[in-house]
């Protein structure tokens, strides 16, 4: 955490022991006292009342613990990969301190890559629970976030938007070559706007994939601008009035890529009746092409829930979604506790 001082116009280092993903909630324009919220990988989100005259802290009057099953066995790695062009991409790497990294693990590379935003350390309950199971679970920092500033953004945008999922292939390959799992045991998620990277992931590299999920996905970018809000997507992804930015949508439309008679992993497409952000009829085609082209005898589904839209604040249906999302691909990475027959 770095306090800035006026005076001195300089930054100071302070509470280092804090680290993490930290947000600060100030008190009032005329006070000294500030609540700062921190979390991290593998530390549940807590309040500390903090002096920012003193540097003084303590744990929050508002804060409410939770001993959480398994918290103590998180380990987490942090490295960088190179990608096809050299460029180092940071993979977030999350697992049970008990797992044998043998190669035998289910393992879940998750990646986002747009609209310059960064996946921040965060702890999750879900993220904890499937590494209690004994699973693998990555954060690849592609470009097209913020991790690396606006140039990395931008390095992921419009008509260099296949930085984006070439990044998201070299992490998959770096998991298997380091022995963190198998081409057999990996899996690949991309939600939103990382439906673009995980549709183009799967249609470039889809030998690399035991399974995907492409939750409420962008997997027919080339048609976003369309729907509800593709006015907005268009300044992100481009558009087709513009004959270069019309070519790079094509480059990034996963549809546009699947081709017929391809062993294509195991997909579903998940999305919600009510999404107005990435219209049904998204990852429904993709679901379709695929179903319709894939030369493998893997499954490819499509989970519609007629309760929700891009997301919902329904805990329940949430819980719901991402259960089918998970036991889905733990069941085509073959981990032990979700065979069908066992």
């Amino acid at each position: 955490m770095v306090k800035y001082d006026f005076k001195r116009a300089s930054y100071e280092n302070i509470a280092k022991e804090l680290s993490g993903q930290v947000t600060v909630a100030f008190s009032g324009s005329k006070t000294d006292s500030v609540v700062i919220g921190v979390t991290s990988w593998s530390r549940p989100f807590m309040l500390y009342d903090f002096n920012a005259k003193t540097d003084q802290y303590h744990k929050s009057i508002f804060d409410e613990t939770v001993n959480y099953p398994g918290i103590d066995n998180i380990r987490v790695k942090e490295v960088e990969v190179s990608s096809y062009d050299g460029t180092k991409v940071p993979l977030s790497i999350l697992y049970n301190r008990n797992t044998v990294l043998d190669g035998n693990n289910s393992c879940i590379l998750t990646g986002y890559g747009c609209y310059g935003y960064s996946y921040a350390p965060y702890f999750s309950v879900m993220n904890l629970e499937l590494i209690n199971q004994g699973v693998v679970l990555a954060l690849a920092h592609v470009r097209g976030g913020g991790e690396k500033g606006e140039n990395w953004h931008l390095s992921g945008y419009k008509t260099t938007k296949p930085n984006t999922w070439k990044d998201f292939i070299a992490c998959a390959e770096y998991l298997i070559k380091s022995g963190y799992t198998t081409k057999e045991r990996l899996a690949g998620t991309g939600t939103s706007a990382g439906g673009i990277l995980i549709g183009r992931a799967i249609t470039e590299r889809p030998d690399l994939f035991a399974a995907a999920v492409c939750n409420v996905g962008d997997a027919n970018a080339l048609r976003a601008e369309f729907e509800t809000d593709g006015t907005a997507n268009s300044k992100e992804y481009g558009t087709v009035n513009d004959s270069v930015e019309c070519m790079a949508l094509i480059e990034m439309d996963a549809l546009s890529h699947v081709k017929k008679g391809t062993r294509y992993p195991a997909v579903l497409c998940a999305t919600g009746m009510n999404d107005a952000r990435v219209a049904p009829w998204q990852p429904g085609k993709f679901a379709g092409a695929l179903q319709n082209a894939s030369a493998s005898d893997k499954p490819v589904l499509l989970r519609v829930d007629l309760n929700n839209g891009h997301f919902t604040e329904n805990r329940l249906v949430t819980y719901n979604d991402f259960a089918d999302q998970y036991a889905f691909l733990l069941w085509q990475t073959g981990n032990p506790n979700f065979r069908l027959n066992k």
